[in-house]
């Protein structure tokens, strides 16, 4: 008897976590396996921060906390957004959750119902369109390519909202493709939202402290009337390096926490109430660090982009966030690699490259625009350069 749940088979595995999970077990096998599918920084989380969560265990800091964070958690989020953001908001504004996925779910699950409508941009975070299928509502994927950047414009949003749009979702930086949206394409997107007071806007920020050569903005900041309508999320993981850590955060409107809170209440309950007093000491704390990381991160992006646009057949544009590139793969479809594989899409150059190659990437039909592949450089620059000997050996060798 199959006892799984409708809802759950609409869902499809996290491809990024299954490659990744591969990965792990042919390292631990042995195998000399370079790791570029993770989404996570390979930075150790900073000492100040681990001191703290040392003085929330000595000190026992380990019981029940309130559903939605502690309040000195809230109070440090409420000056995080007023300081980076231009957001006012009071801490009781602020909401905690087990990490940004959980804090995205929550969202999703509290508002969307069969028939509604959410707007997911391609290329997306893996996660996004499943949440949304688990509901019973319906993602309506807005292709975009790498000639616009990988980003939406307004005349596209005004074309796919309907009457049944109840969110669109903005990943900036963006996940797979590091693509930021400026201060004017927000402005220009919110122009388009306006006309529209039936839609929602999430804004998935968590790369916010990872972006090169230009400014960050967020949808609340520079449409302070969309606000009231707008959830504005984060979390420490990335910026901070923190991510077992389990620590994501946002602010709304009040119907919505109020929503989350009652699902997170009858779900998981409070997040870690030790990884919520490093999460406090991480917004408050030293931020001298942020500009080393992200320094490192450009040396990496720049090589490897330079590295992979000089490969006969990938295309690879310069992110301006994250830590991924994503480059294209169209030239080497209908190729055989040496391992006798014949490269019909996007996934097949990324099993062959994991096969024969033991580099693990990502395939862009996982994010929703092909024939492309995720490729992260959180990782040594060693190992990056190794990785990009092995993708030239790779392409060299198809016939």
């Amino acid at each position: 008897m199959n006892m799984i749940s409708d809802a759950l088979a609409r869902v499809k595995p996290s491809a990024s976590m299954s490659i990744s999970q591969i990965a792990l077990e042919k390292r631990a096998a042995g195998v000399d396996i370079i790791p570029m599918s993770a989404g996570e920084p390979d930075f150790d989380t900073p000492d100040h921060i681990k001191d703290a969560a040392k003085r929330a265990l000595d000190a026992g800091k380990t019981k029940y906390t309130a559903v939605d964070g502690i309040p000195e958690l809230k109070q440090a989020i409420a000056e995080k957004f007023a300081r980076e953001n231009d957001l006012m908001v009071d801490p009781a504004d602020c909401y905690v959750g087990t990490g940004g996925k959980q804090i995205i779910f929550n969202a999703l699950v509290a508002t969307l119902n069969s028939g509604d409508e959410a707007l997911v941009p391609a290329p997306y975070w893996v996660s996004y369109p499943e949440m949304v299928r688990l509901t019973g509502a319906t993602p309506i994927i807005m292709d975009t390519n790498a000639g616009s950047g990988f980003k939406i414009t307004a005349e596209q949003l005004d074309k796919a909202i309907t009457s049944n749009t109840k969110w669109l979702l903005i990943n900036s930086p963006g996940n797979p493709s590091g693509a930021v949206y400026s201060r004017e394409e927000l402005e220009a997107l919110a122009v388009v939202l306006r006309k529209h007071p039936h839609v929602h806007i999430l804004m998935d920020d968590i790369y916010e402290h990872l972006t090169y050569g230009s400014s960050f903005f967020t949808m609340a900041q520079v449409a302070p009337d969309l606000a009231e309508r707008t959830l504005t999320m984060n979390g420490v993981s990335k910026a901070y390096s923190m991510t077992g850590w389990r620590i994501g955060y946002c602010t709304g409107p009040d119907w919505l926490l109020k929503a989350m809170r009652k699902l997170q209440g009858q779900s998981t309950s409070n997040p870690c109430s030790i990884a919520q007093w490093a999460a406090v000491e991480a917004l408050n704390g030293d931020q001298s660090f942020l500009t080393d990381w992200r320094n490192v991160f450009v040396q990496r992006r720049d090589y490897l982009v330079d590295r992979l646009n000089k490969i006969d057949g990938i295309e690879c544009l310069t992110p301006d966030g994250a830590f991924y590139v994503y480059p294209s793969c169209g030239a080497l479809l209908g190729k055989v690699t040496k391992g006798g594989r014949k490269l019909e899409n996007d996934e097949d150059v990324v099993m062959a490259l994991l096969d024969e190659m033991d580099v693990a990437t990502v395939h862009g039909g996982a994010y929703g625009v092909s024939p492309h592949f995720r490729v992260s450089y959180a990782l040594a620059q060693s190992d990056i350069e190794r990785a990009c000997d092995r993708f030239e050996e790779f392409v060299a060798s198809l016939s």
